[in-house]
């Protein structure tokens, strides 16, 4: 039982974990942080014990030593957020049930969500935490160039670290990651003009590139409602996630499928337009200097 609040640690470690009254100790599997934190959740790596120490020890192969990285399984998020009531925790969970029905499965890391008794010294609480699965590819960053050298690059790089099926060209991955492009693009308007919702988009990291050219969202921690109105909404930290995650679906968009007369779209008519544009960066201006001043790191880009 644990006598510090773990959502207050910058990061945790296994032992963390294993402390949990939730978890089962000492258990089949290893917990290490994944390299992204998170800004709204612990992100830990769920490993098999069998494959680390593989990654430390390494395994003889036709005479020659190799030390295979062991690979998740899981990936388990643990959510930073208190909630006052079981209200408050069941809105949480049904904005991402929201997200999974317009972009599972082709575009979404699944998570099964589940709410717990989180034990400390002197009290108890209810915590939200996730089981997802483990997407393997490049962080698909929607503010970089989005040219066809930069996704050739990360092509690239993807193929050199498995050499097999590597049998197709450039123009035909190309070709297809268009295709899936598109359709997550679509997926993304009907959620925002039907039900008003979109999911942070605009941090680093949280969109990820498959080497068969799939887009994968996997941080579904931080989902904003979407208002065509004069207002700028803001999340819990102060950042106009709203705002920025359209600007960054804009971004992508024309970098990937560079359709005619974007900026006529309905969607980015409202959020594109240069007053309101201003307007959100000196947010973001703001929210920086409030991250720098808690001495976090923020996985947002600055405004331009």
């Amino acid at each position: 039982m644990n006598a510090y609040d773990i959502r207050d640690q910058p990061s945790l470690k296994h032992d963390d974990i294993l402390g949990l009254n939730f978890i089962r100790a000492p258990g089949r599997y290893f917990f290490k942080r994944h390299y992204r934190a998170g800004l709204r959740s612990h992100i830990m790596e769920v490993l098999k014990k069998e494959d680390v120490e593989k990654e430390k020890r390494g395994v003889i192969i036709d005479g020659l030593r190799w030390y295979p990285k062991a690979r998740p399984s899981r990936m388990l998020r643990i959510f930073r957020t208190r909630f006052n009531t079981l209200r408050e925790a069941e809105e949480e969970l049904k904005r991402v049930k929201i997200i999974e029905s317009y972009l599972a499965p082709d575009h979404l890391a699944r998570s099964n969500e589940f709410l717990v008794d989180y034990c400390m010294k002197e009290h108890r609480e209810f915590i939200l935490c996730g089981l997802q699965e483990y997407v393997e590819g490049e962080i698909l960053d929607p503010w970089s160039s989005l040219d066809r050298d930069h996704f050739a690059s990360l092509f690239s790089r993807m193929c050199s670290v498995n050499q097999s099926d590597t049998d197709i060209t450039i123009d035909q991955w190309m070709a297809g990651l268009r295709e899936k492009g598109e359709h997550f693009v679509i997926q993304l308007k009907k959620m925002i003009l039907e039900i008003n919702h979109v999911p942070d988009l605009a941090g680093i990291g949280n969109l990820l590139l498959t080497k068969s050219g799939d887009i994968r969202l996997v941080d579904i921690n931080n989902i904003s409602t979407v208002s065509l109105g004069p207002d700028i909404y803001l999340d819990d930290r102060g950042y106009p996630v709203c705002d920025k995650s359209i600007e960054a679906l804009f971004h992508f968009e024309r970098g990937l499928l560079d359709p005619p007369s974007l900026e006529k779209d309905e969607i980015y008519r409202v959020f594109l337009d240069p007053e309101r544009v201003k307007a959100v960066n000196s947010l973001v201006d703001e929210f920086t200097l409030s991250m720098k001043s808690r001495s976090s790191p923020a996985s947002y880009p600055t405004s331009p």
